[in-house]
């Protein structure tokens, strides 16, 4: 497992080196807890965090102050995660170990409760979703991200959440009930309709067209869900044809806005990556030399490209959105750029407000740094 294989290494306080524990009994702090059942091949490591929400260096030019995760590390096993070397920071290896050993903050509850106590808080927006995802299979063991949601709701602070997971759905009313307090928004990242590079580059996270269903789900219970279409891979996910394709299908998912992020890589992500690409699609590599021989970032040529791609596609003013259609159209979709069904037809379910779904425009910036519609 990336050579750091003992829980000394990590570069955090146990629950154990704590004088208390919280959400969890005594006994069963202070050890690596190996997953079992349908977490089985991972481990998960307890450790109380001296805060949680953490405040976002204005260097970085996001558009949110403030953020909280609630893990570290992510089941969802992405290729391309921006997020990979914040686990060599820990003392854990950015490849194997970042997607099987996760770091779980098991007070962030208590600890975000807390913290929107302190006269010193100012009740400003909270993006989650911004390092790992909070609706990663670790979610489904600890419900971290549940209680987040709650005590945000709880206090009418505004948040936003970018997901990969169709786990969302599970706190489908908690959401919606939030809604009635505080400013919620929500993401999902759809990047492809193609099962085959779905299953190569992010082989931990729920199919594309599930993701989709969750899109439509939210949108018809009230909920504003937008989409990142993202990150869009060089000769992988980028043809015109797929992009038009994907872009279809979330329109009829309803998703309020769609927005093209083209891949980026960072270093320590980079040499991650392209490692990964080398074996796994050798014949791509010269592209990748080519597109990112001037840093970590495409052309912003590139960029213009995919957005102004997924621009062109129509989009109706108002949606009646069924899931089941949403299910047939990225069916169709393995012929490229396909359509399944005629223009005339209209499914059953519906939005009760008439939206057009618009292309956010987006700068050639980090993923983590177009969240402007978040």
């Amino acid at each position: 497992m990336d050579g750091h294989d003992e829980a000394g290494q990590l570069r955090w306080r146990l629950v154990e080196q704590e004088e208390s524990g919280m959400l969890f009994p005594e006994s069963s702090l202070g050890e690596r807890h190996v997953g079992t059942g349908e977490y089985r091949g991972m481990e998960f490591f307890h450790v109380n965090a001296r805060t949680i929400v953490n405040k976002v260096p204005a260097a970085s030019k996001m558009p949110f102050e403030h953020t909280i995760n609630a893990y570290r590390g992510c089941s969802h096993a992405c290729t391309y995660c921006f997020a990979r070397p914040t686990h060599s920071y820990l003392g854990l290896g950015m490849g194997e170990d970042f997607d099987r050993k996760i770091v779980v903050k098991v007070n962030a509850v208590e600890r975000l409760r807390c913290e929107l106590r302190s006269a010193r808080w100012q009740g400003a927006h909270i993006a989650m979703g911004t390092n790992t995802d909070p609706y990663q299979k670790a979610e489904g063991k600890y419900g971290l991200t549940q209680g987040l949601v709650r005590v945000l709701a709880e206090a009418g602070n505004p948040f936003s959440i970018l997901t990969k997971s169709t786990l969302v759905l599970r706190d489908l009313s908690l959401l919606v009930e939030a809604t009635t307090r505080t400013r919620v928004r929500l993401s999902l990242s759809v990047g492809t309709l193609d099962r085959e590079v779905w299953r190569l580059t992010e082989p931990g996270t729920p199919p594309p067209d599930k993701r989709l269903e969750a899109v439509a789900k939210l949108n018809e219970a009230g909920l504003r869900c937008g989409v990142l279409i993202g990150p869009v891979l060089p000769g992988l996910s980028d043809s015109e044809e797929q992009l038009r394709a994907v872009t279809r299908a979330c329109s009829e998912a309803g998703a309020v806005f769609v927005t093209p992020v083209g891949l980026h890589l960072r270093p320590g992500v980079r040499e991650h990556y392209l490692k990964w690409l080398a074996s796994a699609r050798p014949d791509l590599v010269s592209l990748y030399a080519e597109r990112f021989k001037r840093g970590s970032y495409q052309p912003a040529a590139e960029q213009h490209r995919l957005s102004e791609i997924v621009r062109s596609v129509e989009r109706p003013v108002s949606h009646r959105v069924s899931w089941r259609r949403v299910e047939r159209l990225v069916e169709g979709s393995n012929a490229p750029g396909s359509f399944v069904g005629n223009a005339s037809e209209r499914p059953s379910r519906s939005v009760s407000d008439k939206r057009s779904v618009r292309v956010e425009p987006l700068q050639l910036r980090p993923c983590t740094e177009q969240l402007s519609l978040l």
